[in-house]
């Protein structure tokens, strides 16, 4: 009995053989040929198979936190060859507390920084409705008296795939809710195309009914 190459097989099940030829193999399988059946099931199941491959689409969540992963990485090797100093010129959770008044800061943080040209102001406040952070914000360029830094794209990132991108408004001022992973980066391009980076780990502790 005459068998077929596995090349040939593989053209039957794509159907790319010749009508004759596809006649002849389907006349040989009718035959009871074990070894041709077996090749034959293999590649339908092969070809099934990357049918279904082509139809697939990745869960929305899972595309955003990829993409999200790589702009991180991007932006970590730009800042590695375009980075300013941040220097912390005041944060409150650095501060003592008054006798009496162990509470009254409870979900609230506020930081100044300095990255020249700019000074940053940052107040964090949790959102009672929801595990959610308010970050709002005001840059002032410290190397022109009274000018403020306007139209300045900011982002800011928890560190879990959740990326926010707004912009400071003609005060100089910038507001985003973010989810509250417990970890917090706000990025901007200061003079010269320089990376300005805030990173806070853990900007408010653990709060009540935030994720462990």
């Amino acid at each position: 009995m005459k068998h077929f190459t596995t090349e040939k097989w593989i053209d039957y099940v794509n159907q790319v053989s010749s009508p004759r030829q596809q006649q002849t193999m389907k006349k040989h399988l009718s035959t009871v040929c074990n070894r041709g059946t077996e090749t034959v099931a293999l590649w339908q199941k092969v070809d099934n198979t990357a049918a279904l491959e082509a139809t697939y689409q990745p869960p929305v969540g899972d595309v955003r936190i990829a993409k999200a992963a790589f702009v991180a990485a991007r932006q970590t090797g730009h800042r590695k060859e375009k980075s300013s100093f941040v220097e912390v010129l005041f944060d409150s959770s650095f501060q003592p507390m008054v006798a009496g008044a162990r509470s009254s800061g409870l979900g609230t943080r506020q930081m100044l920084y300095r990255a020249d040209p700019y000074q940053i102001d940052i107040q964090i406040e949790a959102n009672p409705e929801g595990n959610r952070l308010t970050v709002t914000g005001q840059l002032l360029d410290i190397s022109s008296p009274y000018v403020v830094g306007r139209d300045v794209k900011i982002i800011l990132s928890n560190h879990r795939g959740n990326v926010i991108h707004t912009v400071t408004n003609e005060f100089g001022e910038f507001r985003g809710e973010i989810e509250n992973t417990g970890d917090l980066e706000l990025s901007f391009f200061g003079q010269g195309d320089k990376s300005i980076v805030i990173s806070l780990r853990n900007a408010l502790g653990k709060l009540p009914g935030s994720e462990a």
